[in-house]
């Protein structure tokens, strides 16, 4: 059996359940609350194999997911964490949750498709077959990591 290979160690996955993922990556979610905080760099978004079924009900959810399919199970994006910070009195988005760290993502990126993956809790190492499948998907995005290309 041959050893696993991944992605180079300046890319990780984040998984996070539907639909916040597909709010970030079809809407303008630019923040992502967790418990801890995250360093930054760039991160595949994957999405979780379990639903939020409570959080289709709210509204600004509801308006930013209609239309888009919510897969589960895959990589549908990446993004950068740009920042991270706890807001104690007014969350410095209508996405964000007080007391929580705020992961502020930018160069957010949807694929075209979707790329089947298991992903984990915290920051996971990507395997080198599902980063070369979202490469192809987004080549303009090959100059922001040249060490993975060459």
């Amino acid at each position: 059996m041959s050893p696993a290979l991944y992605a180079p160690d300046f890319i990780r996955g984040i998984t996070i359940r539907q639909p916040w993922t597909a709010c970030i990556v079809h809407g303008d979610k630019r923040v992502e609350n967790r418990p801890r905080p995250w360093a930054p760099g760039w991160r595949l978004l994957h999405a979780g194999a379990e639903l939020d079924r409570s959080a289709l009900r709210h509204p600004l959810v509801a308006r930013t997911i209609r239309g888009h399919q919510l897969h589960t199970g895959a990589v549908i994006g990446i993004a950068r964490i740009t920042s991270c910070h706890v807001d104690d009195s007014d969350p410095c988005s209508p996405w964000a949750q007080r007391h929580r760290h705020h992961l502020v993502l930018d160069d957010v990126h949807a694929l075209p498709l979707p790329v089947p993956c298991t992903g984990a809790l915290g920051p996971w190492r990507v395997p080198l077959a599902v980063f070369e499948r979202v490469l192809l998907q987004l080549p303009h995005l090959n100059a922001c990591f040249p060490e993975a290309t060459s």
